[in-house]
């Protein structure tokens, strides 16, 4: 993404800003700005979110803010890109080369699983950018890149699979991380509504644990070899 335009008015702030007018803990204050940004912009929407709640949750006057992301809506796009790279993440700590291919693909979904319970906020994000019609990530120029590593890592795995024939050799490593991510999404975004209706805490525990045991069953029941 390029860096924001700065207007004249704001750019008084930089005197203002603190340590970080001299460049000091720069990246710390805007990885902080970022994160409660994040939770901000995934309770109330771009809309209803509020600059001023920011500052305040992070010591940051409004001028440092707009200094690093130019306007509200710089900060939701860059929070947004920040949601994908913080989900990206967990990936890199993957060593699946060292599994074999269905234990790999149990632990890739177990993970992705786990992670989507933890971090609402991603799911809320992404959410709210659906209902903007993705309006504003199409701004993230580089946001393909921040996913290609997830796709490349399901075809990989998925290959390997097929050439150890406990994989169907005609698997779409896209459509698979769609199925993972939509069994992994929905328990989350619909988690007030289902567990109301049903009458079941999704949330809980035991219930967490075994929808997660069902997800991983239907992905490798949809991957194995006949």
């Amino acid at each position: 993404m390029k860096p924001p335009v700065i207007p004249k008015k704001i750019s008084k702030a930089k005197a203002k800003v603190g340590p970080d007018a001299n460049g000091k803990d720069a990246d710390g204050t805007r990885a902080k700005i970022l994160q409660v940004a994040i939770q901000e912009f995934s309770r109330h929407g771009l809309s209803g979110a509020r600059i001023d709640t920011i500052a305040l949750e992070t010591g940051a006057n409004k001028g440092m803010i707009y200094y690093y992301f130019g306007s509200k809506e710089g900060l939701y796009i860059a929070a947004l890109e920040e949601s994908y790279k913080n989900f990206r993440g967990i990936e890199s700590g993957f060593h699946l080369e060292a599994l074999p291919p269905v234990p790999a693909l149990r632990a890739l979904v177990t993970s992705s699983f786990d992670y989507h319970a933890a971090h609402p906020e991603f799911i809320r994000m992404v959410m709210t950018e659906n209902i903007h019609r993705g309006e504003h990530i199409r701004k993230i120029d580089h946001l393909r890149a921040i996913n290609r590593p997830a796709i490349g890592l399901l075809e990989t795995l998925c290959k390997r699979g097929a050439a150890e024939g406990v994989f169907r050799a005609d698997i779409d490593p896209v459509d698979l991380h769609m199925s993972i991510s939509a069994l992994s999404f929905y328990n989350v975004s619909n988690y007030h509504t289902f567990s109301f209706i049903f009458d079941r805490d999704l949330a809980a525990p035991k219930m967490h644990a075994a929808r997660r045991e069902a997800v991983i069953d239907m992905i490798l029941r949809y991957v194995r070899a006949s």
